[in-house]
């Protein structure tokens, strides 16, 4: 493994009978950084997290987490991973502090120690009055919550998180997000897997994007929006002018887009600070008036519709057959 790198996978194959679900990936995220992984349902994120994480083995290529090979030093690299899944499991039966506690013993942990991580994890986690009820009076957002916790019992070196906000308000993954960077500041490793945009945006030092088991894009943010071509004005003028769409031409990087009703304008630009202000000044100076004016950059929505040609929450079915190996 490269010196500085904790997660690193090469050539990464797993099907499932006649279902491909990943084809050949490569992954890196070095220490203390978070890496975005981005696919619809079933676009073959699931899988590679349960290679990357011990609980499933590859049919071809390689991958060494925090030093170790995944499949012949399975062990050591359990004990250097937090794993959150997609789905909760913890015991229905017990207080949302027994559920803790009883991870952090089965982890290794002497029973004090559990105790005092369970106690700080529900304070960190918002959990404090509900700490002593049993996990089926939870709501869906407090069981997130407390599944969170439990993989942050040992406060692992490498922390994989699949789809870790699912089901939970804004205001909950808001506080999530603030938890995650705290982690990372506090030189955490992390996969992140979310189908989420926004969520990729916010917290990821870079992005993968895998569709149909292969990485299709990689790079930070800006460089993937940069392949969608790149920031777009946007005029609405406040009455229809012919000349208004040759007045833009030496703004603009591509042709001018001109609505069926004349008013409204778009054009791919070279984003530059004040674009927006020389364009309305060359447009009044024409004796063109503009009611409205955005300078609009390309979002990981845009990216990704770019990039696969439909969006993330389309369903697939390599990850179904993941999930019932």
């Amino acid at each position: 493994m490269t010196h500085d790198l904790m997660i690193e996978a090469r050539g990464l194959r797993k099907s499932f009978g006649p279902t491909v679900a990943l084809d050949g990936i490569d992954l890196e995220v070095p220490a203390g950084a978070i890496l975005g992984v981005l696919g619809p349902n079933g676009a073959g994120k699931t899988t590679a997290v349960r290679i990357l994480t011990t609980l499933s083995i590859p049919d071809a290529g390689s991958a060494r987490v925090a030093g170790h090979d995944v499949v012949r030093e399975a062990a050591a690299v359990q004990r250097n991973i937090g794993v959150t899944a997609q789905d909760a499991t913890l015991d229905e039966v017990l207080t949302g502090r027994e559920n803790l506690v009883m991870i952090g013993r089965l982890s290794g942990l002497r029973r004090a120690h559990a105790r005092l991580r369970a106690s700080e994890l529900l304070e960190q986690f918002d959990l404090v009055d509900a700490a002593d009820r049993v996990l089926k009076e939870y709501s869906g957002g407090m069981r997130r919550r407390l599944d969170l916790a439990a993989g942050l019992l040992t406060r692992p070196p490498v922390l994989f998180l699949d789809e870790p906000t699912t089901g939970l308000d804004p205001t909950s993954r808001v506080r999530m997000w603030e938890v995650i960077r705290g982690l990372v500041a506090d030189g955490v490793t992390l996969l992140l897997t979310t189908q989420y945009l926004d969520e990729a945006d916010e917290l990821a030092d870079r992005i993968v994007v895998i569709d149909h088991g292969r990485v299709i894009a990689n790079g930070t943010s800006a460089e993937l929006k940069t392949q969608t071509g790149g920031a777009r004005l946007e005029l609405t003028l406040s009455e229809v002018h012919t000349a208004a769409a040759q007045v833009l031409g030496p703004f603009v990087e591509g042709p001018v887009h001109v609505s069926h009703d004349g008013r409204r304008l778009r054009a791919p630009v070279r984003a530059t600070t004040g674009l927006a202000s020389t364009v309305v000044r060359a447009l009044d100076d024409a004796g063109i008036t503009v009611d409205d004016v955005e300078l609009r950059q390309p979002s990981l929505d845009d990216v990704f519709f770019a990039l696969t040609g439909h969006p993330t929450e389309e369903p697939s079915n390599a990850d179904l057959e993941a999930a019932r190996s």
